[in-house]
């Protein structure tokens, strides 16, 4: 997501950023691209003019400034309308004084309310707390066995029972104060469109548990329709936060940067992938960063410390630069990278990335034949992979579904990354040198005679 969004709104800036004088027209021109790429972002009108007044009123003070240069100022009040319009601070939560914390989960059928709630529940666990998933959505076949499923994955019990919406959640927090659970996640039922049965059964089951938060769910990829269903939960409920679906997808990024300025709701979490660990709160700072190019470094930091293992990481780290890192080593490292999610989405968090490069699509198929590829050698051969013959390369190949010319490919990737590695000064020649240097100089002795 924001791909097409950034992309259009790096070139509107580039043509300004480096000036040290801005005319009118260079602004105008510079916030008629910016308006144009808002729209087809399928911003909402109203907070498309809302965004672009303000970036032209910091433009005009831009000029009349002495401290950055104008252009940079312009960029700066860019990031600034842009964390505004996502939110401005994150969402804080708070736990009840008594436990359990009830949290209702709202949304339309296909939006991804039961797949969230599973994860919203693993992110509570991550904290150091005891969530319980409650099945209340009886209308949509499969809802509950599917929240079963997703509980029993993350290892958080579940309750629900065939008897009415409103008496299941009713029943599961009595059941979370019985079992000592301190949290309760409540899957509601959607519909496929908004409609009155469905509000009506929301605010009654709201009225029973009187949850702490209400937590609506919306497709990122559904655009501006997303904030009318966002605006009608509301009315009904009183949302109390945003969760965003799908933020991986191919979409626009209109619902993200509508729905606060329109319902005024603050967007709590974003999923950003489909496994139950792509989820995470919503930082408006870091994601406007992200969107005009400049990175997420500390989303990147947090991902891998949450993903990867520290042991494999040092493990790895000290081969390197002992120079005894391997096939094998490099098969454990790549695994933990699949770990942190898409390459692609890597690629994004990280500052000074090009446009250009940031956009080019990734196989990530690719990855898995490099695992099967590995896979299918011996341990010799991953050792040493200088030992690997014609022969070899062809049983390689059958192994893992490639052809010889793949592994050959990886054998000679590999090959130039320890040679790199070397000129570097990573590698045997260099820790020998490394370790004469740390060597004490012995003392010269006289001969006796």
């Amino acid at each position: 997501m924001f791909e097409a969004l950034g992309g259009r709104l790096e070139d509107a800036l580039s043509k300004i950023r480096a000036k040290a004088r801005l005319s009118e027209a260079d602004v105008e021109v510079a916030l008629r691209e910016i308006r144009t790429a808002l729209l087809e972002a399928d911003v909402n009108l109203l907070v498309v003019r809302s965004i672009v007044d303000r970036i032209r009123e910091a433009a005009v003070g831009a000029m009349a400034s002495r401290s950055l240069t104008p252009g940079q100022q312009v960029v700066k009040a860019v990031n600034d309308e842009l964390t505004k319009v996502l939110g401005g601070e994150s969402f804080r939560l708070t736990y009840a004084s008594r436990p359990p914390t009830i949290i209702l989960m709202a949304g339309l059928q296909g939006s991804g309310k039961t797949t969230a709630s599973a994860k919203l529940a693993r992110y509570f666990k991550s904290q150091g707390r005891s969530p319980l998933l409650v099945g209340a959505d009886l209308q949509r076949p499969a809802a509950v066995e599917q929240l079963r499923t997703l509980a029993s994955q993350i290892q958080v019990p579940m309750f629900s029972e065939w008897t009415s919406p409103i008496e299941v959640a009713k029943g599961g927090v009595a059941e979370a104060r019985r079992i000592g659970r301190d949290v309760v996640i409540v899957d509601t039922a959607g519909r496929l469109t908004i409609d009155a049965d469905l509000m009506e059964e929301i605010s009654a089951t709201s009225k029973e548990i009187s949850p702490n938060y209400t937590f609506l769910v919306i497709d990122a990829m559904m655009g501006q329709d997303s904030v009318t269903t966002a605006k009608a939960f509301n009315e009904a409920l009183e949302v109390d936060a945003i969760i965003l679906s799908k933020l991986d997808g191919d979409a626009r990024g209109g619902a993200a940067l509508s729905v606060k300025e329109v319902v005024g709701k603050p967007i709590a979490f974003a999923s950003d992938g489909e496994k139950l660990d792509n989820f995470g709160p919503f930082y408006p700072d870091r994601m406007a960063s992200r969107i005009l190019g400049m990175g997420d470094v500390l989303t990147l930091i947090e991902q891998a410390e949450r993903t990867m293992d520290e042991d494999v990481a040092e493990r790895g780290a000290k081969k390197l630069m002992e120079g005894k890192f391997d096939l094998d080593d490099f098969l454990e490292q790549l695994r933990q990278v699949k770990k942190m999610g898409s390459l692609k989405g890597m690629l994004s968090m990280l500052p000074g990335v090009p446009k250009e490069l940031r956009n080019v699509e990734i196989d990530e198929g690719e990855l898995g034949k490099i695992e099967a590829m590995i896979s299918s050698m011996t341990k010799k051969e991953r050792s040493d992979p200088a030992s690997i013959d014609s022969s070899r390369r062809a049983r390689i190949a059958r192994g893992s579904g490639t052809t010889p010319a793949n592994v050959s490919a990886l054998l000679k990737q590999f090959k130039e990354m320890q040679k790199m590695m070397r000129s570097m000064g990573i590698g045997p020649a260099s820790a020998t040198k490394r370790k004469a240097k740390a060597r004490p100089q012995k003392k010269g002795r006289k001969n006796r005679r």
